[in-house]
């Protein structure tokens, strides 16, 4: 322990709401790394953060304290000889945007080595839908991650325990703590892990809606705005695009499920507007602020990338190079089977999807076994939800609500009742709305 200082007397400073130094934070980080200080005092710090909140620069030195407490990837040695580029989203339900983006920036020229994490309560994670690909290896040593990004273009992972090692021990904390939605700690939280990935760039997607972590658009945007403040601040150019949440993105939710509408949606068949959307303007973005094409130039790319294949070639041979089967895309029907229940969910009179309560969709797939309550809970990678009918669908006997693949009927039942009242029914549709909200960028703040 520092002779210089106490954490007792930080946990103080920051409770009364005076700035802190560096130095102060820097101390704080290197005793949750290496245990030196108690949970208790950790407990104590975020909550006094969460009350008191931080400067900009603050926040600033936290992100860049929790990056020093762990590795850096460098990928200076491994001669890519293309930008390394990332995107991070803050959740939602049927988010499978990173598995098809990963692919498709790839194929425009980018270098992606996008660490995902795993979904807990209503939202669904990246790393959940690949552990549903048989033999496909979320954790490969650094040589493997290296060698498959320099090959591929593109590398979906999991955090290893040798980056940003302090926010696990810290958000485990804030997480039994009811401290986890501090914007500040979010966002050291967030960027570290990115910065830690050895990043040229990021593009952030934060999601706002009744389905989203943020689902007031005002607090999203004041997300958006610390990031970009944040990363920038700690060197690395960052923009932020905001997105709605208050329905589910594309025609699945679940895992396996939602694995196979990324590769409809690579192959060209039946393609979500709405997620098409997302993606477009995501890829387009990160290509731009990788300095690989222009405002103009991006979209043409990423649409250029879709229509010949290549981005389902590059998703393809990433599967492949991280132990997944070599035939995915071909036949996912052998490597993604579905629960063997299942049911159409018809709504209890005609009408148009006027409003949903996204959240209870993503509630809906937990209730089938798809996702967790609790970290340790294990997943059912079968089961979920298909054929999801967005706002202003037209509904009938004919046209239901969605499909659910269940293990048996009970979970079947819940999860309908839960599918029926999350929808308004309205007897007109409503006007239709944009999937992209404002674009946030360091010349904004």
């Amino acid at each position: 322990m520092s002779a210089e200082f106490f954490p007792q007397e930080i946990i103080r400073k920051k409770r009364d709401g005076l700035p802190l130094s560096e130095a102060e934070i820097q101390f704080i980080v290197r005793g949750i790394t290496d245990n030196s200080i108690s949970e208790g005092q950790i407990a104590a710090f975020a909550m006094a953060v969460f009350f008191q909140d931080m400067s900009m620069e603050e926040r600033v030195w936290l992100t860049r304290a929790m990056v020093n407490s762990g590795d850096v990837m460098d990928w200076s040695n491994a001669d890519l000889g293309r930008p390394v580029v990332d995107k991070h989203s803050t959740g939602g339900v049927g988010d499978k945007v990173s598995l098809m983006l990963a692919a498709i920036v790839a194929a425009c020229g980018g270098a992606v080595p996008m660490i995902s994490g795993r979904g807990l309560g209503h939202t669904g994670g990246t790393l959940d839908k690949l552990d549903s690909v048989p033999g496909y290896n979320t954790a490969p040593d650094p040589d493997l991650l290296k060698k498959v990004v320099k090959n591929v273009g593109c590398a979906i992972i999991g955090q290893t325990s040798d980056l940003a090692t302090a926010d696990r021990r810290f958000y485990a904390t804030r997480d039994v703590t009811a401290t986890v939605e501090s914007i500040a700690l979010i966002t050291a939280s967030i960027l570290s892990k990115k910065l830690a990935a050895g990043l040229d760039a990021l593009v952030m997607d934060v999601k706002f809606g009744s389905g989203a972590f943020k689902e007031k658009y005002e607090d999203a945007e004041a997300l958006a705005k610390s990031i970009v403040t944040v990363a920038n601040g700690a060197g690395m150019p960052t923009t932020a695009i905001l997105t709605d949440m208050n329905q589910v993105l594309g025609h699945t939710a679940g895992n396996a499920i939602e694995v196979r509408e990324t590769i409809d949606f690579l192959m060209g068949k039946n393609v979500d507007k709405r997620l098409l959307e997302v993606v477009s303007v995501l890829c387009s973005e990160m290509l731009v602020i990788a300095g690989i094409a222009d405002e103009t130039t991006a979209p043409m790319a990423v649409h250029g990338a879709l229509n010949s294949g290549s981005a389902a070639e590059r998703f393809a041979q990433m599967i492949a190079a991280l132990g997944g089967p070599t035939d995915l895309m071909t036949n996912p029907d052998k490597h993604l089977p579905l629960a063997p229940i299942s049911r159409d969910v018809i709504a209890p009179r005609r009408g148009y999807i006027a409003k949903m309560d996204t959240r209870a969709m993503g509630v809906a797939v937990m209730d089938l076994g798809g996702g967790r309550h609790k970290a340790s809970d294990s997943i059912d990678y079968g089961v979920g939800l298909s054929n999801i009918q967005g706002i202003g669908a037209k509904l009938g006997p004919r046209n239901p609500v969605a499909t659910i693949f269940a293990r048996n009927e009970a979970q079947a039942d819940q999860a309908e009742k839960r599918i029926l009242g999350a929808i308004t029914i309205a007897e007109e549709a409503p006007a239709p709305t944009s999937a992209i909200g404002r674009k946030i960028t360091k010349e904004d703040l």
